[in-house]
């Protein structure tokens, strides 16, 4: 799967569940619901030991699932992430490091950015889509309004604070080409092992979505 292809995977589904596992036993029914919700998509962050090998699991129980790496803030965890199976990976600020792995493996990256200079540097490097992040707290749609002004080639995907309330006027932008969220698989939805409110909330979310490109 080519970095474009991934991209254009990413901007066909407009949302990117982000996801935060504690324990790998949850890796496996998590993604199951989030494909029968019809989100076949999943970035596992780095935010707990079992990140690397949820996405391993992940990958090799789903490989109709696209699956990345979240919180990404160094190499090691990009080599790690990659090793797993991760077809994308996502920072939450700008890592020249990062993205010099992420440019040698011809891998997609998307860095974390909130100013001008760190959208910037990721056209330095060449970089097409940037993640905006804490997207509400800097401003939400009207800053990415605002950045877009002196970028007009740039497409960004906010995350943070994206939510079922708001997220159809971010994706209303045309230089947003998707969402991340995480309101449907916060980690106390399903830490009893019932994922029926996962599910639930997720068929919500690909239905808002939808509505968003009609």
């Amino acid at each position: 799967m080519t970095k474009q292809n991934v991209l254009e995977e990413i901007e066909y589904r407009k949302l990117v569940p982000v996801v935060k596992i504690d324990n790998v036993n949850d890796a496996r029914p998590l993604c199951r619901t989030l494909i029968e919700g019809g989100l076949p998509c999943a970035e596992i962050t780095f935010r707990t030991d079992a990140a690397e090998e949820s996405i391993r699991i992940a990958t090799k129980c789903y490989p109709e699932m696209l699956v990345g790496a979240g919180t990404v803030t160094s190499v090691e965890q990009a080599e790690r992430a990659v090793s797993a199976g991760a077809k994308f990976l996502v920072s939450p600020g700008f890592s020249e490091k990062v993205a010099d792995f992420a440019v040698s493996k011809d891998i997609l990256l998307l860095p974390g950015t909130c100013t001008p200079t760190e959208i910037m540097k990721a056209m330095d490097y060449g970089f097409s889509v940037v993640k905006f992040f804490p997207a509400q707290q800097y401003g939400g749609l009207t800053t990415i309004k605002t950045l877009s002004a002196p970028f007009p080639s740039m497409k960004f995907m906010p995350t943070g604070g994206i939510n079922s309330v708001n997220i159809k006027e971010y994706l209303a932008f045309r230089q947003i080409i998707a969402c991340g969220g995480s309101w449907m698989v916060k980690p106390d939805l399903f830490t009893n092992g019932d994922f029926t409110e996962v599910l639930s909330l997720t068929k919500e979310a690909v239905k808002i979505v939808g509505e968003s490109n009609e």
